[in-house]
């Protein structure tokens, strides 16, 4: 597709569903990072996943009501398992974020084992179908954006294990359906690995850094006819790459 032929129509959807993951993945990224947890979102994301695979298994519409509360549940639950193993054996949490992981990817495969379509989804939970990102959708998404980031800005100072685990499974479930696993962890840990040295400014460079990462990934995308998810993972990385080889720079004169 050339520059020309790009059809904004469904472009725009695409990056503000870009822009609401960014919304709440950066400021919880340089939590989840100055925590030393940094799988914890691909954990929670693949057992909200599960929990989609479970509600499909079952026959509920997608991405209707039972599914979200399905996937909630499961990612609920797994943060609060999560919050409790912390407290028990933090020496070993990261290993255990690891199992866990690797517990909801395997549970997921076992269940779509037998659905003839289950290579195309697991391929949407991994990698999203942010191009195809239903614009009716976007409304709810940016409400419960909302929620979250006030919550989490209002509270962040006090908020403890279990509320930082339990808004952390509530912005992944959302953002898992919308733009899948790969995106969801490119987003919360990218950014907060390239604004790490800065003193001042941090979230705010960290926004920038993650919505100049989708708008350009999606161009790309567009132009080159690229897979829309891996582009953008592949664009916001090299972003940061360049934006941390100044930061110190920068870090220094703050």
């Amino acid at each position: 597709m050339n520059a020309a032929a790009i059809d904004l129509s469904i472009l725009w959807p695409a990056l503000i569903a870009g822009l609401l993951v960014t919304a709440t993945h950066v400021p919880l990224g340089s939590q989840v990072l100055s925590r030393g947890i940094v799988f914890i979102d691909l954990a929670i994301a693949q057992i909200a996943g599960l929990g989609v695979v479970a509600a499909d298994l079952m026959g509920f519409e997608a991405h209707g009501w039972a599914v979200q509360v399905s996937a909630l549940t499961a990612a609920l639950a797994g943060a609060l398992l999560l919050t409790w193993t912390e407290k028990r054996w933090a020496d070993v949490q990261e290993a255990i974020i690891g199992v866990t992981f690797i517990l909801a990817a395997s549970g997921a495969l076992i269940l779509l084992a037998s659905n003839p379509h289950g290579a195309e989804h697991l391929k949407e939970l991994l990698v999203g179908q942010i191009l195809w990102v239903n614009p009716a959708h976007l409304p709810l998404v940016a409400i419960a954006s909302a929620v979250i980031l006030g919550l989490w800005f209002a509270l962040r100072e006090r908020i403890g294990p279990v509320g930082f685990y339990t808004l952390f499974a509530c912005a992944v479930t959302v953002s898992v359906q919308l733009v899948g696993l790969y995106l969801v962890f490119t987003s919360l840990i990218v950014p907060a690995l390239a604004t790490r040295t800065l003193k001042r400014q941090r979230l705010a460079a960290g926004y920038v850094l993650g919505a100049a990462g989708y708008a350009l990934g999606l161009l790309v995308s567009a132009i080159t006819d690229w897979p829309s998810g891996p582009a953008i993972v592949w664009v916001m990385t090299a972003i940061a790459i360049v934006f941390y080889a100044m930061a110190p720079a920068r870090a220094k004169v703050s």
